[in-house]
Order: C-alpha cells, then sequence, then structure tokens
C-alpha cells in the first residue's frame, strides 16, 4: 500500500481534490471531518474539551466559533486543544490504515500535513497550489471570513512555496476542473508504476 498525503494551504482546492482521488477509487481519510466529527453531537471529544475549554460546547457539540476566539493568538492555548485533538484524529487515521490495508493507495487529507509533521509518516506528498490572488479571493468569499482571519490563518501555515519545493506532486487548481482531474489522473498513473519504473 502507498500512503499519500495531501495538503494545501487555505483556499486552493485541496478538498476538490481529495474528492477526485475518491472519484478514481482512492479510499480518503478527511483530517478535518474527523476532527468535525469528534467535536460533533455526541463526540469523543466533547466532553475533554469542555473541561479544558468551559462554556465552548452545548448539544450540537463544540461551539467551534467560541473555542476559536479562545485559542486564536492563545499558543498555550491551542497547544491545549491540541493535545487532546492529535491523539484522537491518530486514533482514527490508524484505524483507516487498517481498514483500508489491502487498498493499493490511500489518501490521508492532511490540511497541516507539514507543519503538524505528519509527512514523516507518508510515502509520497502531494500538494494542491493555486496562485495567491486566486487563493485570497476563494477565501474571502467564504461566509464569515475576513482578511484578518484569512491572514491569521496564513501565518501558522506553511508557504505555499515551502509546501510546494517539498512535495513529491503538485496539483494546480488554478485551472478548468478537467485540468485538475487529468492532473490527479497523472499522479495515480506514477503511483501505479514499480519503483524506479
Amino acid at each position: 500500500m502507498i500512503t499519500v498525503g495531501l495538503t494545501g494551504s487555505i483556499g486552493m482546492g485541496k478538498s476538490t481534490v481529495a474528492q477526485m482521488f475518491a472519484d478514481a477509487g482512492v479510499p480518503v481519510f478527511d483530517a478535518d471531518e474527523t476532527v468535525h466529527r469528534l467535536q460533533g453531537p455526541g463526540g469523543a471529544l466533547v466532553e475533554a474539551i469542555e473541561a479544558a475549554f468551559p462554556g465552548t460546547t452545548g448539544e450540537e457539540g463544540v461551539d467551534r466559533a467560541a473555542l476559536r476566539e479562545i485559542v486564536l493568538g492563545d499558543e498555550a492555548a491551542l497547544a491545549r486543544l491540541e493535545a487532546l485533538v492529535h491523539p484522537a484524529v491518530a486514533r482514527a487515521r490508524d484505524a483507516f490504515l487498517a481498514a483500508n490495508a489491502a487498498a493499493p493507495v490511500v489518501l490521508l487529507d492532511v490540511p497541516l500535513l507539514f507543519e503538524a509533521g505528519g509527512w514523516a509518516a507518508v510515502d509520497r506528498v502531494v500538494v494542491v497550489s493555486a496562485p495567491a490572488e486566486v487563493q485570497r479571493a476563494r477565501v474571502l468569499a467564504r461566509p464569515g471570513m475576513t482578511a484578518e482571519r484569512f491572514e491569521s490563518i496564513l501565518a501558522r501555515q506553511m508557504p505555499d512555496a515551502e509546501k510546494r519545493a517539498r512535495a513529491d506532486f503538485v496539483i494546480s487548481t488554478d485551472g478548468p476542473l478537467d485540468e485538475t482531474r487529468a492532473q490527479v489522473s497523472a499522479v495515480l498513473t506514477c503511483l501505479a508504476k514499480p519503483a524506479g519504473g
């Protein structure tokens, strides 16, 4: 089994590319979706997050906006949150890998693959990228997004140029979807070749 790490900064089109891999039959582990499930109604992390950050949960699980307000800009609070979240996501990822052990290729969709050190646990890295002006326009078009919040998120992410330099494959998403899909197919073709081929 080849384990592929998929990453890219906010607004680069990573979710779209992950779906293209899934459409091609590749099992996909979505770290963000896993966090949402763990923090959602009845989620495994809700009680621990409430204990660490009182008043940030309710019937719907974790109030992500309230939690974000507490941890944004507070390194100690963010570290406390990550100490809860990262091990739980790692357990879910391990269960996914075990469940898909027979697949020739699996994809781990991890936004902070480089920042959190996850790149060391994958065989290949695919970085999704687009020009900065395309990224900015996409992100600022999201509901509730502000320029300040966008800059704060960017500050926590490795620069796109550095991610591209460290990637095994770069998929550009500033063209038509068919072009992006063709790039995904090309990556899968390369992964199917024997080593050294």
